[in-house]
């Protein structure tokens, strides 16, 4: 019997432990200097290690480069190169001095095949220069809501000033991924290029968009200089969910996309996007607010949720411990104020001396006006009955 209860209480004690353990294993361990995971849709940061802390981002700056482009930029510009952009180092589409080249084709050069000569001939096409390109990409990422980086230039090669965040980055992917033609071009894997000196098929240097797929994955870039170490930021979709996972500062390439990998399984095991539609009436505690846009929020996996507004229009949401999962400021917020009835205020002494000055005179020749009537009618009753006297 003893032996039976020793067994009873060993097996539950290691069903806990076991619990405990998949519990602590949720959040991973990560080996590169920074990471964060964003939900595209809701913005809502899902995981984060030092993702302000300013790092060197290789060609991760390509990313913003190329929404730039697409944006500044009229894409079937034909682009002259220069021989600036001829003699760049470091990884080429191997363009030639005065070689013209659409917009388009050299964004998809820039993204597919992280082309440094690309980056600088569509910065000089765009801005005249490298350096007024940079300032000019510096003020276009701050209006995204970037607080962390200084670019100096736009392909990411080595420069001590030339710094970002991972999180500045994540928000600089999840504005990009809303431009179709910037999706088109993250998401490519491989693309015909014929080139005046290079014709070849770009392919992706992605690993998990080509060689080791990892389900959901939709587009990614890569990056590397000595000084920053192995940099990864990956886009993926799942079940309706959307997120973007940022790695910086990994020691090997090993380390970058194992962290990426750990992330994505972490974002997408234990979390879910949940839409609240337009129109959807949220409660409060004068009356009730509708939603005027879509709005997204992320939760954890199997939790119920409960929702209300405040009167300054910040939608508050609980879980099913009453714990505050998130706030969102929501737009459009009109307050809804208490209506009271309005009460006549107390008249101060003088108050009342002046209203009885400006009553007195009119009560006065009203009362007056009246006994003048009643005399003047007693009166002519009074002539009458002396009328009939005189003549009996």
């Amino acid at each position: 019997m003893r032996r039976v209860l020793f067994i009873i209480v060993f097996l539950l004690f290691m069903q806990n432990w076991s619990v405990c353990e998949a519990s602590a294993a949720e959040i991973p361990v990560i080996h590169s200097g920074a990471a964060i995971v964003l939900d595209t849709k809701s913005g809502e940061i899902l995981f984060e290690k030092n993702a302000r802390e300013r790092k060197y981002p290789a060609s991760l700056t390509k990313v913003a480069t190329a929404i730039y482009a697409i944006e500044t930029g009229n894409l079937d510009d034909t682009v002259t190169v220069s021989k600036k952009a001829r003699e760049v180092e470091g990884t080429r589409v191997y363009l030639e001095e005065g070689e013209q080249v659409p917009l388009r084709k050299l964004i998809e050069g820039l993204l597919i095949n992280s082309g440094n000569d690309a980056g600088v001939a569509i910065a000089e096409h765009l801005d005249g220069s490298i350096e007024q390109f940079a300032k000019n990409l510096n003020e276009y990422v701050k209006q995204i809501g970037t607080e962390e980086t200084i670019f100096q230039n736009p392909h990411g090669l080595f420069d001590p000033n030339h710094q970002t965040s991972a999180r500045d980055l994540a928000m600089i992917t999840q504005y990009a991924l809303k431009n179709e033609e910037f999706r088109r071009i993250f998401g490519t894997k491989e693309l015909k290029w014929q080139g005046q000196s290079w014709q070849t098929t770009l392919y992706t240097h992605h690993k998990l968009m080509r060689e080791k797929p990892y389900d959901g994955v939709t587009g990614g870039k890569t990056g590397y200089v000595d000084e920053s170490g192995h940099t990864l930021v990956t886009a993926a979709d799942r079940a309706g969910m959307s997120i973007i996972v940022v790695t910086l500062e990994g020691a090997s390439q090993r380390d970058a996309y194992n962290d990426t990998k750990a992330l994505l399984d972490y974002a997408f095991g234990n979390f879910k996007t949940t839409l609240i539609p337009q129109g959807t009436a949220i409660p409060m505690e004068i009356g009730e607010y509708k939603t005027t846009r879509d709005v997204y929020f992320s939760q954890p996996v199997g939790m119920a949720v409960t929702m209300k507004m405040n009167d300054e229009g910040t939608l508050e949401i609980f879980g099913d411990d009453q714990k505050l999962i998130t706030s969102l400021k929501l737009e459009n917020f009109k307050k809804k104020e208490r209506k009271t009835a309005k009460l006549a205020s107390p008249k101060t002494p003088n108050e009342e001396a002046e209203n009885l000055k400006v009553l007195l005179p009119g009560t006065l020749i009203g009362l007056l006006a009246f006994i003048g009537i009643i005399f003047i009618r007693i009166r002519k009753k009074t002539d009458r009955q002396n009328d009939r006297s005189y003549g009996a």
